[in-house]
C-alpha cells in the first residue's frame, strides 16, 4: 500500500467524486459574469478550481490539507498545456483565519464545506473570511444539502455500503461503507467513513476511516450568520438552477455580495 494516510484519503475523495455533485454548470457561469479573480474555500483537490482555471478564470485554491493540495497542483499541471485559459494558485490554509491581503470578485464555498467547521462558531469565522476577502463588487456563494426528515431518520448510525470501485491510479480495489448518526439536540450529523484497499494482486486489506461531525443549518440561520459577517444575501435558492427556496428544497443556495456595496446603491 503507497502513500501516506493523508493520500489515500485524498485519493479515495477523488474516487468518491465520481459521484459528480452536479454543482459545476453554477460556479463556471458565476465565474463567467465575474470581474477579478476567485478564491475558492476548502477546495480539496481542485474539482472545482480546476475547471473555473482552464475555462479562464484566475483562482486560488485554499485548503487546510495539504495532500488534496498537493493532488490540485499536480492535476493541473497536468491539464493546462503550454497555454493555460488561466491561472491557478494553491494556497495550505485554515479558512477560518485566512487572511490573504487580497480581494477577488467571487469567493466559492461549495458542497457542505461550512458544515465541516465545528457548529455555528466555526461557520460564522468562515463567512467573516469571506467578507475579508471580497471585492467592492464582488459576490460569494455557499452551498448546502438540506437533508429532509426521512433522510435525517436514516441517520441511525447503522453501517452502509456505499460502493466498490477500482483505483484507476493503482488498480487497487477500494470499498467505501458509512455510518451516519443525527442529534436532533445539536443539529448534527456524526458521519463515519470506511474506506477498504485491497491490491490487484491480493494481500491484506488497508482499512482508513474518517469521522467528521457536521453541522446542518437553515436557510434563516445561514442567512443571519452571512449578514452577521457583514454581507447582504443577494439570492437564496433551492436549487443548484437558483429557483426559489421553500418547502420540499433539498439544499440552500446562498449568494451575498459586501454590505457596503448595497449601501452604497441605497
Amino acid at each position: 500500500m503507497t502513500g501516506t494516510r493523508a493520500e489515500r484519503l485524498a485519493r479515495w475523495y477523488d474516487l468518491d467524486l465520481q459521484d459528480d455533485p452536479g454543482d459545476l454548470p453554477l460556479h463556471l457561469a458565476l465565474a463567467a459574469r465575474t470581474e477579478g479573480a476567485v478564491l475558492e474555500l476548502a477546495a480539496g483537490s481542485g474539482r472545482i478550481a480546476i475547471p473555473l482555471a482552464r475555462a479562464g478564470s484566475t483562482v486560488v485554491a485554499l485548503d487546510n490539507d495539504p495532500a488534496m493540495l498537493a493532488r490540485c497542483a499536480a492535476e493541473w499541471q497536468r491539464v493546462r498545456g503550454r497555454r493555460p485559459a488561466g491561472r491557478l494558485r494553491c494556497v495550505a490554509a485554515d479558512l477560518t483565519t485566512a487572511r490573504l491581503g487580497e480581494r477577488f470578485g467571487l469567493v466559492i464555498l461549495a458542497v457542505n464545506g461550512l458544515g465541516l467547521l465545528g457548529g455555528r462558531e466555526g461557520a460564522a469565522a468562515a463567512l467573516r473570511t469571506i467578507a475579508a476577502h471580497l471585492a467592492p463588487d464582488g459576490r460569494a456563494v455557499i452551498d448546502l444539502s438540506l437533508p429532509g426528515p426521512d433522510e435525517l431518520a436514516e441517520h441511525d448510525g447503522r453501517l452502509r455500503l456505499e460502493w466498490v470501485r477500482t483505483d484507476p491510479e493503482t488498480g487497487e480495489t477500494v470499498m467505501k461503507q458509512t455510518a451516519a448518526r443525527y442529534d436532533p439536540a445539536t443539529a448534527t450529523v456524526s458521519l463515519v467513513q470506511i474506506f477498504d484497499a485491497s491490491a490487484a494482486d491480493g494481500g491484506p486489506v488497508t482499512r482508513d476511516v474518517r469521522e467528521d461531525r457536521i453541522a446542518l443549518f437553515s436557510a434563516g440561520e445561514l442567512a443571519a450568520l452571512a449578514e452577521g459577517a457583514g454581507l447582504v444575501v443577494e439570492t437564496l435558492a433551492g436549487d443548484l438552477d437558483l429557483g426559489p427556496f421553500g418547502p420540499g428544497s433539498e439544499r440552500i443556495v446562498l449568494i451575498a455580495a459586501p454590505a457596503a456595496r448595497a449601501r452604497r446603491g441605497r
